[in-house]
């Protein structure tokens, strides 16, 4: 899948991938991603290699 869309949120510091895909995941889908985009994004952030792998994953996927 190429998604190329970027999500409007902010991540908190010292947060590991798994609770800022708690927050993520909500904002994705306030700014109307389908439910397979957000499944794409959470796959990659979860089979990343380690928490820094998987929040870059997430800045890819982030607004700036």
């Amino acid at each position: 899948m190429n998604i190329r869309k970027k999500v409007h949120w902010t991540l908190p510091p010292g947060t590991n991938r798994y609770a800022a895909l708690d927050l993520w995941v909500p904002a994705a889908e306030d700014e109307g991603w389908s439910e397979a985009e957000v499944q794409y994004v959470i796959n990659e952030v979860v089979e990343a290699d380690d928490d820094a792998a998987g929040l870059e994953v997430l800045a890819w996927y982030t607004a700036s």
